[in-house]
């Protein structure tokens, strides 16, 4: 008896947020009933369901984010199989996002507005609302509405009925005027805790009254303000935390101490209270925060002056980068977590990368296709990153954790062809020995005997099987080679006519 799980159909791609659908079957020839399945997703805990038996059956998952999405279903053994090779089965989803909705709020206009806007605009995937508050309620100059040209502020629109339909909201030296109200503000709070995110770009409004940081924003900010401004010129520097935090490390121009990039000329001075510090000025006071209050995300820049690096002053630096980066860590993109495990075959060697912002050597865990485990050591690399490699003995699903994360790594095919159905059966040959007047043997009951038969006679027997003599042969082709060249054979007849009338001369 061997049961196996067999993959009907599987897709490859789909869209984050969407359904992926999942055909199979658990094959128990002579079997009826049910059997549980077991499903575990990205390495986290498994989850049990009852499934019938030799029927298809077809499951709905979600995609909950980008890149690779891992999907291992097990079937539950029972006694006497054969093996529990083909119980198991993994499939891989790649994850892709449709349209990335940001929401650009910029509080009035300024030199690194029209910086934001381009960088996000130059990306293909992200559809951008960008509004400016242009005419704050306060300016009142008896300008009849009819004649103004400005669009009014949706207030209602964006931060009411559509919040949660935006990806990332960015406000931009954003000050709090009588355009959004308290419960406004409290709404994007909830957005945010409930799985948003949110990039706070602040400049000296920060400092001030009118600081967001005197909203309800106040609850999930990664600090508030201290009422200090530095307006001088100085380098930004990454933390020891952001060397290795993936969102920083690995900038272009932060290999070098001091980095290679132009300076900044304006920073708010802020406290920290949560999250973690990626940038700071060289006096250490913080630049770059992140933090994660409840389910969501948000990043803070305590300067107004990053736009200086797109425009090239003093060589200028990766902004783009970085805002990108910072983007995609905000949407919960993976490869931009800061605790990860990754895993990737090339030939037969195994590369296993783990990021950490925990510094040190690391040891992960691996367990091989016939359910042996081995220990592997990872050696930090200083970046944030801890690498080992090995050479991979077994074809099959590989599993790595380190007590927290898992990756599946892959030797040969995901789910091997042959190992999807190891009973010994006569039927996969019947048809061709049916066709040729052959015969089937099994060893179990004896070698059987060997025998020269014609083509039209019987081509097996009680305890024989035959070697059918075609009589067929097929000239390919005719060459004629001599035996020795034409001037060796002249020197030998020469030679033997000298040696027979020397002798004759005796």
């Amino acid at each position: 008896r061997d049961r196996r799980l067999v993959i009907e159909q599987a897709p490859g791609y789909g869209v984050v947020g969407g359904p992926v659908s999942l055909s199979f079957h658990i094959e128990d020839p002579g079997q009826d009933g049910v059997a549980e399945l077991s499903i575990r997703r990205d390495g986290g805990a498994p989850s049990t369901v009852v499934v019938p038996l030799n029927r298809s059956t077809r499951m709905d998952f979600p995609l909950e984010h980008a890149g690779v999405n891992s999907l291992e279903l097990t079937a539950a053994a029972v006694p006497g199989e054969l093996t529990l090779a083909n119980n198991h089965a993994a499939v891989v989803v790649h994850g892709i996002r449709d349209r990335l909705r940001v929401l650009l709020v910029s509080g009035e206009p300024h030199a690194g507005e029209r910086i934001w806007r381009n960088l996000l605009k130059a990306d293909p995937s992200v559809d951008l609302v960008h509004f400016t508050i242009l005419r704050p309620p306060e300016k009142n100059d008896r300008t009849p509405l009819k004649d103004l040209a400005l669009i009014a502020f949706p207030v209602r629109e964006l931060f009411e009925e559509k919040l949660k339909e935006f990806d990332l909201i960015i406000f931009d030296r954003f000050r709090i005027r009588n355009i959004l109200p308290e419960s406004y503000y409290r709404n994007i709070s909830e957005y945010v805790k409930s799985g948003g995110a949110l990039l706070v770009s602040v400049g000296p409004e920060f400092a001030g009254p009118e600081s967001l940081s005197n909203s309800a924003l106040a609850s999930i900010l990664p600090a508030v303000p201290d009422g200090q401004i530095l307006a001088q010129a100085f380098l930004p520097q990454l933390s020891p935390v952001g060397r290795r935090h993936p969102v920083t490390s690995g900038l272009p121009g932060a290999e070098t101490d001091p980095p290679q990039w132009g300076r900044w000329v304006r920073q708010i001075g802020g406290q920290v209270k949560a999250g973690a510090v990626l940038m700071e000025t060289p006096a250490g006071k913080p630049l770059l925060l992140l933090d994660r209050p409840g389910d969501g995300r948000v990043a803070l820049l305590l300067s107004d002056s990053s736009w200086l690096w797109t425009r090239g002053w003093e060589g200028g630096g990766p902004q783009a980068e970085l805002l990108r980066r910072t983007a995609h860590w905000l949407m919960h993109e993976p490869d931009l977590e800061e605790e990860q495990l990754s895993a990737e075959v090339v030939g037969q060697r195994l590369k296993v990368v783990r990021r950490s912002l925990q510094a040190g050597n690391a040891e992960v865990k691996m367990a091989a296709p016939d359910g042996t485990t081995r220990a592997l050591a990872l050696t930090d690399q200083s970046d944030g990153r801890s690498i080992g490699e090995t050479i991979l003995d077994q074809v099959g699903l590989w599993r790595i954790t380190d007590g927290r994360g898992v990756a599946l790594a892959v030797l040969g095919s995901l789910n091997p062809l042959e190992m999807s159905d190891l009973r010994a059966t006569a039927d996969k040959l019947q048809p061709v020995v049916t066709e040729t007047g052959g015969g089937l043997r099994w060893l179990v009951d004896g070698l059987p005997a060997l025998r020269r038969t014609e083509p039209d006679g019987p081509q097996s027997g009680a305890g024989w099987i035959g070697l059918r003599a075609n009589h067929q042969t097929v000239i390919t082709t005719v060459r004629d080679l001599p035996l020795l060249p034409g001037w060796l054979l002249l020197l030998a007849g020469l030679g033997s006519l000298v040696l027979a009338w020397w002798r004759e001369g005796r």
